[in-house]
């Protein structure tokens, strides 16, 4: 299968070259995440594409000074919702309505379970929950760049509060989650190109449950 080729080519690359990736290949990518599946479809993220040279920088400072971050062609930076409120789960489901062109009874009660249950709870259970809906994106991501035959990082090594802070996040309800560079690999210099990817034999990752 062409994809599993894919995935078995991709790395997490150690250091990139600065090559400029095509928009064509950002847009793709970037709609990957946009088409992952997430719990009720509310999508509970946003993305931040940085191309921007400073606030690369200043990321790579409170990123464990890891050169792909200021080395990448575009920095994605997956940022959850801080928590779920009626606005965010209306506006979903209204968004919904407008497209399909016509309103269900069963989604609508299903809109009126949500509302009843989510912005109740303790804003960190939320949060997290967000989260995880955010790194299922966050993984067709890279397997989209995979596709793409674009080398990526997935790092979660940084200081979250410091890059909240740094893209003015927290204004917006949203916290950072994982961040993506995105770009090619710098084959001379990165320790890691050509070596053999290792891992779990399918015996010890699957048990069979028939």
């Amino acid at each position: 299968m062409e994809l599993i080729d894919k995935l078995k080519w991709r790395y997490a690359t150690k250091a990139m070259n600065g090559q400029k990736v095509s928009q064509e290949k950002i847009d793709n990518i970037i709609e990957a995440a946009s088409l992952a599946p997430t719990s009720s479809g509310l999508q509970p993220f946003e993305i931040m594409v940085i191309t921007n040279q400073e606030v690369k920088e200043k990321i790579r400072v409170i990123g464990w000074n890891q050169p792909v971050i200021t080395d990448c062609s575009h920095l994605l930076v997956f940022a959850a919702w801080d928590n779920y409120t009626e606005d965010r789960i209306n506006k979903v489901f209204d968004l919904t309505n407008e497209i399909r062109g016509f309103k269900n009874e069963g989604f609508e009660n299903y809109r009126q379970m949500l509302l009843g249950l989510y912005p109740q709870r303790d804003p960190e259970l939320n949060f997290q929950h967000a989260a995880r809906q955010a790194y299922i994106a966050f993984s067709q991501s890279i397997a989209a760049a995979a596709f793409e035959e674009v080398d990526s990082t997935p790092i979660e090594g940084f200081d979250e509060n410091a890059l909240d802070e740094i893209l003015g996040l927290r204004a917006k309800g949203l916290r950072s989650c994982v961040i993506l560079p995105i770009g090619y690999r710098d084959v001379e210099n990165d320790w890691l190109v050509n070596l053999e990817k290792v891992r779990k034999s399918k015996e010890d990752l699957v048990t069979l449950i028939d």
